[in-house]
């Protein structure tokens, strides 16, 4: 009779429900979503960008208006005209509401200004440098962007102001500034939309913030930078501000000369967007929803049968997640199942084995021994290349990938274990602290490449030196290199550094000084029998002051330490 497999019994039914539902309803809400998202981001962003410019419209006309209109008041030309500071305050601070602007400065005929209603207390410095109390004191109105000392980005009006003589006494300048954070807040609410207002390319005001802090100080995209200023075009499109995602439009703002000053920006996060559509994904999910608890209590009939082994597997799959790779899983078979158990439990058995070894091998290298390592021949396939990644991602943290020795963090695991064993022992050690001499000289000569080769030739001398299997060499960086001499006492240590110091310069490697002449070293040999209370670092510092000596006293020779630092 034939049999269906569990492969059948399970796969069939819940790859035919599930599909249609999953594909259904990414369809579904792929559709609305990018068609809602898409549409409505870009009906938005258009709204505000026609909306901005009518509202920087409505500032110019608004500037304009308040200038011209002061201009023309009797009391405000006989109070400039009378150079009245606090008069001038008085008339020109309550009209700001009413002509919608942000401020005034008032000057005399010479430039000097008269009074500011934004800073009262700020007056009688010469404003002959901004553009339009230039040509307002030439006799004409003009309304433009400008960048000024005191407000940095503003659409201002200067117009003259003449007494009833027909006399020059002053000018005015009307405007509304964008530099400040209380305005872009403003504008926030008037677009719902994230406001920035930029410098050059340096944001002086902004509504966007970064984990509660504003951005004010942080720059412009260059990208971007280079379409707004540098080309003066505007730019719509998406941006990536600090890591959120928006749709954006930059609009170049032009000052009299026509460069690119300053930049505003109006930006849409994307998160926004996907609140605007959450009720097209709630209706999908829910759609969703309600066929998958259909597909359920569909599968629920067919599960019911062959719950109890994957129930029980599925206890035994939780556990290997969870890390107890030592289970002996009990779901055992000639089924699908049962193959899949046989399966699981060799896949334990060989990660078992895999993090057992490298336990171990961890164990050996943190205290200093770099020969032990695990057996990759031992697995196959993928675990066998993981095996071998490990072994080569081991090396490459244990030993110095020029010269192929160990390196610093090496060392530093075998000094701490030797140090614990000599105090444990009450036994001597000694460690050899090694500099090329003059190596800076030897690579101007001859180039990194050939002074790579010295360093190499050196840290072969140093490898073949070692007689015992305790003896540890290692690069300490650059041109330095370090050995350790468990169990040597000072006598033992310093012939050993001969040793070195005379193969070194018995070997044959192109030196910066003279032709044919031979690479040196100086040594630094510091030997002490620790106790609990010895610090390691004044071991290292003995052997350094020791390797200073050395060098001090003509090179190529080797000190020992005497113990004075």
């Amino acid at each position: 009779m034939f049999r269906k497999s569990f492969k059948m019994r399970i796969i069939i039914p819940t790859v035919t429900i599930f599909v249609v539902l999953v594909v259904a309803l990414n369809l579904f809400l792929s559709f609305r979503f990018s068609a809602l998202s898409g549409f409505l981001i870009n009906e938005k962003l258009i709204s505000n960008t026609n909306s901005l410019k009518n509202y920087l419209g409505d500032c110019e006309a608004n500037s304009r208006a308040a200038a011209l209109s002061m201009a023309s008041n009797a009391r405000a030309v006989e109070a400039i005209k009378e150079r009245d500071r606090r008069e001038i305050l008085r008339i020109f601070t309550p009209t700001h509401d009413l002509y919608q602007i942000s401020f005034y400065t008032i000057c005399d005929a010479d430039g000097f200004v008269l009074a500011r209603t934004y800073s009262p207390d700020q007056f009688g410095d010469n404003v002959l440098s901004q553009h339009s109390f230039r040509e307002a004191l030439a006799g004409n109105t003009i309304t433009n962007f400008e960048e000024a000392a005191m407000v940095k980005v503003s659409l201002r009006t200067g117009t003259p102001v003449y007494d009833a003589d027909g006399a020059l006494v002053g000018a005015i300048l009307a405007g509304v500034r964008f530099d400040l954070d209380s305005e872009v807040e403003r504008l926030k609410e008037i677009f719902h939309s994230e406001i920035t207002v930029f410098l050059g390319s340096t944001r002086v005001a902004t509504t966007i913030t970064k984990n509660g802090q504003s951005i004010v100080g942080t720059e412009l995209d260059s990208r971007i930078g280079e379409v707004v200023i540098q080309n003066r075009r505007e730019y719509s499109g998406d941006a990536d501000i600090l890591g959120e995602k928006y749709k954006t439009f930059y609009m170049p703002l032009l000052n009299a000369g026509g460069d690119a000053f300053a930049t505003f920006f109006l930006g849409i996060p994307e998160a926004e967007v996907i609140s605007a559509v959450n009720s097209t994904m709630y209706a999908g999910l829910a759609l969703g929803f309600g066929g998958l608890l259909i597909s359920i209590l569909l599968l629920y009939k067919f599960i019911s049968s062959i719950s109890k082994p994957i129930t029980r597997l599925s206890g035994d799959m939780e556990s290997i997640a969870n890390g107890a790779l030592d289970v002996d899983i009990q779901v055992k078979g000639e089924d699908e199942v049962g193959l899949l158990g046989a399966s699981l439990q060799r896949v334990a058995d060989i990660l078992y084995k895999l993090i057992d070894d490298i336990n171990m091998m961890i164990s050996e290298q943190r205290q200093g021994n770099t020969d032990y390592s695990l057996d990759a021949s031992e697995f196959l396939g993928d675990y066998k290349v993981l095996a071998e990644n490990i072994l080569e991602l081991a090396a490459l943290g244990n030993l110095d990938q020029l010269t192929g020795i160990p390196n610093r963090r090496s060392f530093d695991n075998r000094l701490e274990m030797e140090w614990g064993r000599a105090i444990r022992d009450h036994t001597p050690i000694s460690i050899l602290m090694i500099d090329v001499d003059k190596f800076k000289n030897y690579n101007d000569a001859f180039g990194h490449q050939q002074g790579d080769v010295a360093l190499k030739t050196v840290a072969r001398v140093l490898r073949q030196s070692g007689k015992r299997s305790i003896d540890f060499a290692a690069r300490w960086g650059g041109e330095e290199f370090v050995v350790l001499l468990p169990g040597t006492d000072a006598q033992g240590a310093v012939t050993v550094a001969e040793n070195i110091r005379e193969e070194v310069g018995g070997t044959e490697i192109p030196c910066a000084d003279e032709a044919g002449a031979k690479v040196t070293i100086s040594v630094g040999v510091n030997t002490q029998t620790p106790t609990s209370n010895s610090l390691m670092s004044g071991f290292i510092s003995g052997a350094d002051a020791a390797l200073y000596q050395a060098k001090g006293t003509g090179r190529n020779r080797v000190c020992l330490h005497d113990g004075r630092l």
